[in-house]
């Protein structure tokens, strides 16, 4: 990392430049404690124990990375942990940190045991990461001051602090990196009991009136993650405080899905399309992820982390050596 020649290392001690504050309904719908937060049993119970560990030993927590598909609470989980530990929480983006000078300001600014979270931390440049390498391990970074004969490496300690990565692309770290993370933990799409808890709970917070029926069937069609379902839950919310009398029910959810174009299995128009166009153009399969990406005007990436995830989940579309194929369920809920 290069710092030119009329610049001091202190330009790199400013006060955390790319932090961002969630937005106050985000805050306010955010669960501050693993007890409050439903769902994810496994990763839960798995951190809570890390944590109280660190705790007891009065040590920073090792260094985490959640991964999994978008939406299911990998930011939300960072702040618990922050709150948990009582230390102080930052966060930032990958595609943010553009020079590796960028992350070094940050570090060098950050308090005893205080909690970093990189979100999407799969779009670090490669130079940026390699900041992350020494400071991971030794709490330092390596600067190069000056240029040319006159250049020099000067090592700046950082305090201990624990670094929580999130990303939905888990085989986009290289593995030097990834081996760094000494906690790693899978999240999962919730089961609808989670989700009618997210909802409930939501609906408090925000003053809408959601009745059991509403919320159970909001669950079911929320594609098993609670950004979904709470997108859908203020979507609905403004039917039924405009065409109703504000109660949100079954019925009011199933006519609020439909002009939506969102089915009772929780698909939208693009996830019927994928597997349409799979039934219909590719004779079921199986077909190149480029090739039904182009047939489908859609970006690669999209497919891949945002439609396909879910389908796969839910038996809909099989992923082989050979491509995507449409399974008998899939070829089932095509002929429904």
């Amino acid at each position: 990392m290069e710092i030119q020649k009329n610049v001091t290392i202190e330009r790199y001690v400013s006060p955390l430049p790319q932090l961002e504050e969630a937005a106050p309904t985000a805050i306010q719908l955010r669960p501050s404690r693993f007890n409050d937060y439903p769902g994810q049993k496994h990763a839960k119970e798995n951190l809570k124990i890390f944590v109280a560990a660190a705790k007891k030993r009065g040590r920073p927590l090792d260094h985490v990375i959640l991964h999994g598909p978008p939406g299911l609470g990998k930011t939300t989980l960072a702040h618990i942990i922050a709150n948990e530990l009582e230390v102080p929480f930052h966060s930032t983006s990958g595609p943010s940190l553009d020079k590796p000078g960028d992350l070094a300001g940050i570090l060098a600014g950050l308090e005893p045991s205080a909690l970093l979270f990189i979100d999407e931390i799969h779009r670090l440049p490669i130079q940026v990461e390699e900041v992350l390498y020494s400071a991971m391990e030794n709490f330092a970074i390596d600067v190069i001051v000056g240029q040319g004969p006159t250049a020099r490496s000067v090592t700046i300690p950082v305090s201990p602090f624990t670094l929580v990565g999130a990303t939905t692309r888990l085989s986009s770290l290289s593995r030097p990196f990834l081996s760094r993370f000494g906690i790693q933990e899978k999240l999962d799409f919730y089961e609808v009991e989670a989700l009618e808890e997210i909802l409930v709970r939501g609906a408090g917070l925000l003053g809408i009136q959601l009745g059991s029926s509403g919320a159970h069937e909001l669950a079911v069609c929320s594609r098993g993650t609670p950004r979904v379902a709470l997108r859908l839950l203020r979507r609905v919310w403004d039917f039924a405080e405009v065409l109703h009398a504000g109660l949100i029910d079954d019925e009011v959810v199933r006519e609020g899905l439909l002009r939506l174009d969102i089915d009772s299995k929780g698909l939208d128009r693009m996830d019927r399309d994928i597997l349409s166009m799979v039934h219909t153009r590719y004779q079921g399969g199986p077909v190149g992820i480029e090739a039904l990406a182009i047939t489908l005007g859609e970006e690669r990436s999209t497919i891949e982390e945002v439609y396909e995830p879910f389908l796969v989940y839910c038996g809909y579309l099989s992923r082989s050596p050979r491509g995507r194929m449409l399974t008998e369920k899939g070829i089932a809920y095509l002929q429904a």
